[in-house]
């Protein structure tokens, strides 16, 4: 019999505490997922052409013009972006920090999918997801078992 096929046996619930610090957890992973998606891709295209335009942020990420704007006022007010008038947007220091170990903990998740066998593309955009609700701890066991290898 598949796998997918047999049934799963369901724990009992955790502590009220304990569950609830899960989904917690969660909340806190998806309201900083924007903003680290924003600041890694400043500091990619940064790193390729010097500056990061409105209009290629919202390109790149598939959104409107200002939903982009919206996000930058955020991130300025956050102290993670600046913007110069008839120039693109830049990184602070708190902003590339952002941008870096986001983008530590992507190249970690797609290395450790690839590891697996996933194909480059989907362990690409899988990685797009699964790397901002990954904790330090399981990303140091996706390490471990990379080198182990």
């Amino acid at each position: 019999m598949a796998l997918k096929n047999r049934p799963v046996p369901r724990e009992p619930l955790l502590d009220a505490d304990v569950h609830s610090e899960g989904f917690r957890q969660t909340r806190e992973a998806r309201r900083s997922a924007l903003v680290e998606d924003y600041v890694e891709l400043i500091a990619d295209l940064i790193e390729d052409g010097n500056e990061a335009r409105q209009v290629d942020i919202a390109a790149r990420l598939g959104v409107a013009q200002p939903t982009v704007a919206k996000m930058l006022t955020r991130l300025c007010a956050d102290g993670l972006v600046s913007r110069k008038p008839y120039r693109g947007v830049f990184l602070t220091a708190a902003g590339r920090k952002v941008a870096e170990e986001s983008r530590i903990r992507h190249q970690t998740v797609e290395a450790f999918l690839r590891s697996l066998g996933v194909s480059a593309e989907t362990a690409r955009i899988d990685a797009e997801g699964i790397e901002h609700h990954v904790s330090a701890e399981t990303l140091e066991a996706f390490r471990k078992a990379m080198t182990a290898r």
